[in-house]
């Protein structure tokens, strides 16, 4: 079993950077593709992000590319989510999760694991 722990979201103010790590206990990252996504109050569940194991395959929602970086450092378990020059529109619960497949996917329906999730708050 795969349980996955966020960390490092908080208050930050527009243009302004946070850096969200995701740390696994149990069962390594290994080969599973993992993601960030976020929801908004009153907003569906969308897809930030999503690495495959090593790095070669990456993907990002059009509002966040050239902004937000996702990676990966497998010796630590860990999926980070560097944010730089947020936007009040940033602000929601970021959640990160991982599949039982090394093929990254956005639909968030095909993650088998997910963390509890961390508040970002970006204000103008």
């Amino acid at each position: 079993q795969v349980q996955l722990v966020e960390s490092g979201g908080g208050l930050v103010q527009a243009g302004e950077s946070l850096g969200l790590s995701c740390t696994t206990s149990g069962r390594v990252f290994g080969l599973y593709a993992t993601a960030w996504f976020r929801q908004a109050p009153g907003k569906e569940r969308e897809f930030v992000a999503a690495s495959n194991w090593n790095g070669a395959t990456i993907e990002y929602a059009d509002s966040v590319k050239g902004r937000f970086t996702i990676s990966r450092d497998n010796p630590r378990n860990t999926l980070i989510l560097q944010m730089n020059s947020l936007e009040p529109e940033d602000t929601a619960v970021y959640y990160c999760a991982a599949r039982n497949s090394s093929v990254i996917v956005r639909t968030a329906a095909w993650y088998n694991y997910w963390g509890q999730g961390t508040q970002v708050t970006v204000s103008s």
